[in-house]
């Protein structure tokens, strides 16, 4: 479900840029965020106690400002790599985010990773490389130029910045909930996003010539990142952020499907072999789920003399009187004897 949202995501967005010129965005994101306000943030609005909206701003706003600015500049700027790219060298560079995401869970999250899930992660990169072949088989378009290289660059930005973002909502739905994390992302989503709107693309919004093509594919997109926001959560909080990375790269193949009819892409068998290995990868990697290391315990020094009889004593305090008087009257008697 997931891949078919993030693969809903992705062509509606070349369709937007290829096909109408439109060229917004933040506007794209800020409508998603806007959906996430209504609905998450509203239900924060009206709990009390430690999990309202108040509190939660009071204690952590500022680590949902940093997870909300990488969220929204990572869409941007996979957004944006629309425009200079196509569709699968997009879906293709976007997993550079995985080992960034895996380095980051080993420091911040600890998750422990085990020699299986480096094998599995190359297996899947393996399949990706194959994909990539694939694409190069099947014939990239002439011209493209220095464009490629400014849309390449962005997709390898957005994926880390889907890194850090995805390592802060792995530790807040396995910690805290998931509509807190939802409903502060769309809070501070909405807001960074609405004043990057207004500086950048105030002029691109302008020039839009709205129909009712335009608005479906708009509405599509809106659709579609909400429910992948929505739902991943779940998903993350039973498995993990880099197992989940690692099964949306199924959504490749969908996309690739999808641009063979919508983009006249030219179909080549390894794209299947590409998807098997994906697939073998993943589940290669499912099949251990990585350990998380636990705290490690100061050592307490060792107490002898005053304070091991002192212990005794409070030990004995919690005793009834009458052992306690027992316990008197036997250590009397061993003295006596000697």
């Amino acid at each position: 479900m997931l891949s078919m949202f993030i693969c809903g995501t992705a062509v509606t967005s070349q369709y937007l840029a290829d096909r109408f010129h439109v060229n917004t965005p933040m506007l794209q994101s800020f409508i998603n965020y806007s959906l996430l306000l209504l609905v998450y943030t509203t239900t924060l609005v009206f709990r009390t106690g430690s999990d309202s909206l108040c509190q939660i701003l009071k204690q952590r706003w500022w680590k949902y400002l940093i997870v909300g600015l990488a969220d929204v500049e990572a869409n941007y700027t996979i957004v944006k790599a629309y425009q200079y790219t196509n569709l699968t060298s997009v879906q293709l560079l976007d997993c550079f985010g995985i080992p960034i995401l895996m380095a980051l869970s080993w420091f911040l999250l600890r998750a422990r990773y085990k020699l299986i899930h480096f094998v599995a992660v190359a297996i899947c990169l393996l399949g990706v490389a194959t994909m990539v072949g694939a694409d190069i088989v099947a014939g990239r378009e002439e011209g493209e130029g220095s464009d490629v290289v400014i849309g390449d660059v962005l997709v390898l930005l957005a994926a880390s910045l889907y890194a850090i973002s995805n390592v802060g909502e792995e530790y807040i739905v396995k910690n805290l909930s998931r509509v807190e994390f939802l409903g502060m992302v769309g809070l501070f989503g909405t807001i960074i996003s609405g004043l990057q709107l207004a500086i950048v693309e105030h002029k691109e919004i302008m020039k839009i010539q709205w129909n009712w093509k335009i608005a479906l594919l708009f509405t599509a997109f809106a659709l579609c990142m909400f429910g992948l926001y929505s739902f991943m959560p779940v998903v993350i909080k039973v498995t993990s952020a880099t197992s989940v990375n690692l099964a949306i790269l199924t959504s490749d193949l969908y996309s690739l499907f999808i641009g063979l009819y919508l983009f006249f892409y030219k179909f080549s068998g390894l794209y299947i072999v590409s998807f098997v290995i994906i697939m073998v990868g993943f589940t290669l990697y499912c099949a251990a789920p990585p350990a998380t290391a636990e705290p490690t315990a100061v050592p307490q020094p060792a107490r002898a003399g005053l304070d091991n009889a002192a212990l005794k004593l409070e030990e004995t305090d919690g005793e009834s009187p009458e052992v306690a008087v027992q316990s008197s009257r036997e250590a009397t008697e061993v003295l006596s004897t000697n």
